[in-house]
């Protein structure tokens, strides 16, 4: 892949493993992410085959869901979201790339991330 010269690469949600082992529970994983989310972008609508259960680090979201309210969370402050939800996590914050910091228990048979279009 090339690019021009001086020419930016547009900013993208990255999700970055830090780690990922087997659980006390027969059949599943604990998964820990980094997520970082570039300002006007979001995660797109996925689930997860397990809990989420997360801490935002930096920035502010909006945490969409298609069965229950938005909720806005801000640095510094936990949020669960149960298995199979469907939700879309979108930095409102103005300057800041968002991150957070999600772990997972999740079925191992399962793809940790299903998106939902």
């Amino acid at each position: 892949m090339s690019h021009e010269p001086g020419v930016a690469e547009p900013p993208t949600v990255r999700r970055t493993e830090l780690q990922r082992h087997p659980a006390s529970v027969p059949g599943r994983l604990i998964v820990q992410t980094l997520f970082e989310i570039p300002v006007g972008l979001a995660s797109g609508r996925h689930r997860h085959p397990g809990e989420e259960v997360g801490f935002l680090i930096h920035g502010v979201i909006a945490m969409e869901f298609d069965d229950r309210p938005t909720l806005t969370i801000h640095a510094g402050e936990p949020f669960l979201i149960p298995p199979g939800v469907v939700h879309n996590a979108r930095n409102i914050t103005a300057d800041v790339t968002t991150m957070m910091l999600s772990t997972y228990l999740v079925d191992e048979t399962q793809p940790l991330v299903t998106p939902c279009d």
